[in-house]
């Protein structure tokens, strides 16, 4: 299989950068994978779980938002957030959730509020993915 250059990359840190098979994405329009060869595209990322294939394993990324930009140098996600899955902090993301949804109920009605409510859905669907990675 033909490999291709990834980058992860975060303001504190380069998350994960090297040759891979295959990565998928947590795209604002819904997920993605990426291989060799893909067209160019730029994206905006929400928050999800990031799987980087290569040589037959793979390794599981969180992220929470940011830009992806697959180019002819390969792939770089530039993430606001990027860690590992074993190092989320489920503890911090459940009082951040439960923090936007009483700000949610004071919001009025709008664009705003929509959006809000949109990243709190996909917070919340983050949490259930790991909570289920947690079980196995």
């Amino acid at each position: 299989m033909a490999t291709f250059h990834f980058e992860l990359v975060s303001p504190e840190r380069i998350a994960f950068a090297g040759e891979v098979d295959q990565v998928d994405i947590p795209g604002a329009e819904g997920d993605f994978g990426v291989f060799a060869g893909h067209a160019p595209l730029i994206s905006l990322l929400r928050p999800g779980v990031v799987t980087v294939y290569k040589g037959g394993e793979e390794t599981k990324l969180v992220v929470l938002g940011g830009l992806a930009e697959v180019g002819p140098g390969g792939l770089t996600l530039l993430a606001d957030v990027a860690t590992s899955i074993e190092d989320v902090d489920r503890a911090a993301l459940q009082a951040q959730i439960a923090a936007m949804e009483e700000r949610v109920k004071q919001m009025e009605q709008g664009s705003t509020l929509d959006r809000e409510i949109t990243r709190l859905d996909h917070l919340k669907m983050l949490d259930l993915h790991l909570q289920g990675t947690a079980m196995h």
